[in-house]
């Protein structure tokens, strides 16, 4: 599963980071911009 930032368009990528988006502390952080976890939106797989 994937997760991009509606800020700036960073991709949090599940398999990539070894964890799972929902697993990340609420005080997670975008690392590129510093938005907040409910600033992601779930990607649709293909």
């Amino acid at each position: 599963m994937k997760w991009q930032c509606t800020i700036c368009g960073y991709i949090f990528d599940e398999a990539k980071e070894g964890k799972r988006f929902e697993d990340l502390p609420d005080t997670w952080v975008c690392p590129q911009c510093g938005a907040t976890k409910d600033m992601f939106q779930k990607l649709e797989e293909n």
